[in-house]
């Protein structure tokens, strides 16, 4: 699994707002039932009520690259255009928990 953290940043709510719209107008659904996707969730720092963090996780690059060549992500630019958010991301690829599963409390 590769999972991508998103951080959405503007200004007086725009943040929240285009994720707000993502989700009501179904782009967020939309991407949700693509192909290889495993996340699309959206969550607000505590302490930076200007910033959104997406969690974007997809089953290999393959999923991805599909999910960046759709039709999906000329809506996606033309709403964080709207906002005008800037981005930075963080990558992750996932591995086997090995011992650490022993401090995981489910």
């Amino acid at each position: 699994m590769i999972s991508v953290n998103l951080y959405y940043t503007g200004k007086d709510g725009s943040a929240r707002a285009f994720a707000q719209e993502m989700e009501v107008s179904g782009i967020a659904a939309d991407i949700r039932a693509e192909e290889g996707n495993l996340r699309y969730q959206y969550f607000q720092p505590l302490d930076d009520p200007e910033t959104i963090l997406l969690i974007d996780s997809w089953r290999d690059q393959a999923a991805i690259d599909a999910h960046h060549a759709s039709p999906m992500m000329a809506k996606l630019a033309a709403l964080r255009e709207k906002y005008d958010l800037h981005m930075t991301a963080e990558r992750y690829v996932s591995e086997s928990l090995g011992t650490d599963t022993q401090y995981i409390r489910k």
